[in-house]
């Protein structure tokens, strides 16, 4: 199974232009992450993939591998697809990793991968839902699965609710997931999804996958226990990861 990892990373972001490039003691967010994904013990190659020549040059100078990609791409997922698509080496599976998570668990990755087998379409990995706040943050992407551990359904909202119970007693109820944001696209399939026009629900939650389930694409979940890694969308996000690198050090 051979299988390419691609990183996605932007120069331009409405609450932290320039964030893969801000030095995080001594190297880069976007070398963490990078790095980490080397570990991963199933990753055949790792690209990040972006349309800004001061982190392709960037990523060439530490001896990484990169593409310079269009700037029109509306997603991760296409911008991933460039990249696949001008590989002159054949892979099994593309895996779409966040370029702002320097904490990325090469597990994680791992575990992702070792459910792949020539029958999946699309996987990615899910978590317990631990507090009302995740739960009730529309900020995180709740998931409902089937008893095959597809997804049936993501939101924004909290799904499923619980009749005749208040929220705050939900979390005792029922079993509810978050989505983590780790895909892994089959090859033959992350060229029909790329191809397939934006749908009604992918509108009202502004949730991608969405449109693949509407077109009936089947997504596989993982469930992870394991830590969730920092996403670094704002400065404040950045300080906090710095704290945690020096305390690391110390």
């Amino acid at each position: 199974m051979k299988i390419l990892g691609i990183i996605p990373s932007r120069y331009a972001s409405s609450r932290f232009p320039g964030k893969p490039l801000v030095d995080m003691l001594g190297q880069t967010m976007i070398q963490r992450v990078y790095g980490q994904v080397k570990k991963s013990n199933h990753v055949s190659k790792v690209v990040v993939a972006t349309d800004d020549q001061r982190i392709y040059d960037h990523v060439l100078s530490f001896g990484g591998l990169a593409c310079l990609t269009a700037e029109s791409h509306p997603s991760g997922t296409d911008r991933c697809y460039e990249v696949l698509k001008r590989e002159k080496e054949n892979f099994d599976f593309a895996i779409n990793i966040q370029g702002d998570e320097p904490f990325i668990n090469p597990d994680q990755i791992d575990l992702l991968c070792s459910s792949l087998n020539t029958e999946t379409e699309l996987a990615t990995l899910i978590q317990k839902i631990s507090s009302l706040e995740q739960l009730l943050s529309p900020g995180e992407a709740k998931v409902v699965i089937n008893h095959q551990r597809e997804a049936i359904y993501f939101s924004r909202s909290s799904i499923p609710y619980v009749l005749k119970s208040e929220q705050k007693d939900w979390l005792g109820k029922t079993t509810f997931y978050r989505h983590v944001g780790l895909y892994a696209y089959r090859s033959d399939v992350l060229a029909k999804i790329t191809a397939l026009q934006p749908s009604l629900l992918e509108k009202a939650e502004s949730l991608e996958q969405l449109r693949w389930i509407e077109n009936g694409f089947k997504i596989k979940t993982v469930e992870t226990e394991m830590e969730e890694s920092i996403c670094i969308d704002t400065p404040e996000d950045l300080e906090r990861a710095l704290l945690i690198l020096k305390s690391n050090k110390a």
